[in-house]
């Protein structure tokens, strides 16, 4: 009887690998399947979608208005479908502050002389993979050359696998109301028109802030992806751009929420060059999510992408 005992959890232990390898494989005629989707020829998601009647959910090959072809993730399920991954933001050291890695605000420290930082918000930079998207900073062509009407979001835990990025969200909405058109039809033209950058305005001047539709989700459970404090000073039910903190430090989005004060560098992420509370307590891609304890969000908020999507 003890050496039945004893080899149970081998002989479980051989059959879960079984069932891994099983579960992994690959078969050629899915991997023919993935492959002959080079061949087809869209801007977007919507138009792969709309041309050529895909709905699933994957990697998919674009190409821009000057014929650069790029590999991103199309969410083909949610809302009707048609969402281009355009950009993630990830932030792989809260404690590493304006410093290598934090490509959404600036690697060369905090810096009163680059109020711009990076300004990857702006620019044609571009940086990453598509299937890599929860593990590093991500931006593709589309994030510029698509013209979009709404945005969708989502936010996975680092390190997630692409297939299972829909599953494991803790977070997941998007626009109806085609308010990109207003502003140029993506981010790049967006933030041109309101710059994430140092001392360009007062807390009063922060930019759209735009209601949301929950794919995953509630406004109670936003309130309480972010810390005690941060919840007195925002309404959720809205995704925000360049908001503005006590310090004139501009920041990118506020995912989830619209802002009604000023310490936005607790819940809201991106970042031009210079924040004057300085190192330790803000700057970087999440600028100060871990800096007091009354205002940090839960850990599972502070580990996981920000994927931004058009439609």
């Amino acid at each position: 009887m003890t050496q039945v005992n004893e080899e149970l959890p081998h002989t479980k232990h051989i059959l879960l690998e079984k069932r891994i390898q099983n579960f992994t494989r690959t078969s050629f005629q899915h991997l023919e399947k993935l492959s002959n989707r080079s061949s087809y020829v869209a801007r977007s998601c919507k138009e792969i979608m709309d041309r050529y009647d895909e709905r699933e959910d994957g990697l998919y090959y674009l190409t821009t208005a000057n014929g650069m072809v790029y590999q991103t993730f199309c969410d083909m399920t949610t809302a009707g479908g048609g969402w281009t991954l355009v950009a993630s933001v990830h932030e792989n050291s809260v404690y590493g502050k304006c410093t290598l890695g934090d490509r959404w605000s600036i690697q060369q420290g905090n810096n009163a002389n680059l109020p711009d930082g990076d300004g990857n918000w702006s620019n044609r930079n571009t940086f990453g993979t598509a299937e890599g998207a929860t593990s590093d900073d991500f931006k593709n062509p589309g994030y510029y050359d698509i013209y979009a009407e709404d945005m969708s979001v989502w936010h996975v835990p680092n390190n997630f696998p692409l297939d299972h990025w829909n599953l494991a969200a803790i977070l997941r909405y998007h626009t109806n109301n085609r308010f990109l058109r207003m502003y140029g039809g993506n981010l790049l033209q967006l933030f041109k028109q309101h710059p994430v950058r140092y001392n360009i305005g007062s807390c009063s001047n922060r930019g759209p802030a735009v209601p949301i539709v929950y794919d995953h989700g509630d406004r109670e459970s936003t309130r309480m992806l972010y810390g005690p404090h941060s919840r007195a000073e925002f309404e959720p039910g809205f995704i925000t751009f360049r908001p503005i903190n006590n310090e004139r430090a501009a920041m990118a989005i506020c995912s989830g929420v619209k802002p009604t004060g000023c310490n936005t560098e607790h819940y809201c992420i991106g970042g031009g060059g210079y924040f004057p509370e300085g190192n330790p307590n803000q700057c970087g891609d999440f600028p100060a999510f871990e800096a007091h304890q009354n205002w940090n969000p839960p850990k599972e908020m502070i580990e996981a992408a920000v994927l931004l999507f058009y439609r």
